[in-house]
């Protein structure tokens, strides 16, 4: 696999020096000061430092940067031989009048980001309702999974996946949801809880798919929205027998899951290619399952099309099976890893659609 490492943003980098900013921008004022002129002043970088102090600073140290440039700016005028003029009283009250307003606006960036704090909580705590973290392992199988939001700072979109360790072995599902906002999520909610409940019940895997697409196509009807939620989830259900070292696989309309082997990776085509899960009454057959080899040491990778339909910034789609030809990752974390960072290069940050991942290694069972 070809190896990038991606280019921090500046102002991530320099983070750690920008508390420091409100006294560099008095130091320089003071500069100016001292080196130019009597007639001209510093007033802007003065006001500059006090106002950068409200979103970098405690309110203490605000209200002590607004104090210090005051002093700074007093003992300029002094230095300057100026006693009580005009002009010498109409910057130190501007200054003054800045460091009002500097300290006002602390508290409102305070307040704004308590409340941004508490959404992100909030919304934290939905993702691990909806979407909770798979088991780690569950016999020889172990599990990993990512997701990214396409908005900034979003925790949950129209992607989906579950791990549920049953009697009739361990089911996966990874899907997606056409549709946007809240009718997405809500969909994304039925849909995990239908499948959870569902593979423990039916001891085929068609009957588990079938299960599914009842309740997409109901959820279709209680949205009364065929605009929002457009009619359909493209999905891929995974099940693997115990005591077995195979997967059969279900594909309604999703991208082909990966295969990573031994220096090899592929893509899974299904056999035969399905319709999306609320599409029932367009099929025509019965149900295809595919059953597919997973000896020791394989990774399946499920994922959504935000992988697959990344762009860089000539609209070049991302390649992960060319990209990571050659490549035996360690385990299902470290090729999620691996794979979420090179996908993050060739976007160059960029991030447009939802993006979930869920790996699947099978090692050799020691129980």
């Amino acid at each position: 696999m070809e190896q990038h490492v991606a280019r921090p943003e500046v102002w991530q980098q320099l983070g750690k020096w920008r508390p420091l900013l409100p006294a560099m921008l008095l130091f320089s004022a003071v500069a100016v000061d001292l080196t130019t002129p009597r007639d001209v002043s510093a007033s802007a970088l003065y006001a500059a430092g006090i106002l950068t102090a409200a979103p970098l600073l405690s309110l203490r140290g605000t209200i002590l940067t607004g104090a210090t440039a005051l002093l700074l700016d007093f003992a300029m005028f002094w230095y300057f031989g100026y006693r009580g003029s005009g002009p010498e009283l109409s910057e130190l009250s501007m200054v003054t009048t800045v460091a009002v307003v500097a300290a006002f606006l602390n508290r409102l960036v305070y307040h704004l980001h308590t409340q941004l704090r508490s959404a992100r909580d909030i919304a934290a705590a939905v993702q691990r309702a909806v979407l909770p973290d798979p088991p780690k392992a569950s016999g020889p199988l172990r599990f990993a999974a990512r997701y990214e939001a396409a908005q900034t700072d979003a925790h949950i979109g129209g992607d989906l996946y579950a791990v549920v360790d049953t009697p009739f072995g361990v089911r996966c599902v990874i899907g997606d949801v056409r549709g946007k906002g809240m009718e997405a999520v809500r969909a994304v909610a039925a849909s995990i809880g239908t499948f959870r409940e569902a593979a423990l019940r039916e001891p085929s895997l068609s009957g588990l798919v079938e299960r599914l697409e009842r309740a997409v196509a109901h959820e279709i009807q209680q949205s009364g929205s065929m605009t929002e939620l457009e009619g359909f989830i493209t999905g891929v259900v995974a099940e693997f027998p115990r005591r077995s070292k195979e997967v059969r696989l279900v594909n309604r309309g999703h991208p082909a899951p990966m295969l990573f082997l031994t220096d090899t990776v592929r893509y899974v085509e299904p056999s035969r290619s399905g319709l999306p899960l609320g599409m029932s009454d367009l099929a025509t057959g019965p149900e295809c399952i595919d059953t597919v080899m997973f000896p020791d040491g394989a990774i399946l990778l499920l994922y959504t099309d935000g992988l697959t339909e990344a762009r860089d910034e000539k609209g070049v789609f991302y390649d992960p099976v060319g990209r990571f030809a050659g490549y035996t990752p360690p385990g299902p974390d470290a090729l999620l890893d691996a794979l979420l960072a090179d996908v993050h290069v060739h976007t160059g940050g960029r991030r447009t659609d939802d993006m979930a991942l869920l790996a699947i290694t099978h090692t050799p069972d020691n129980g």
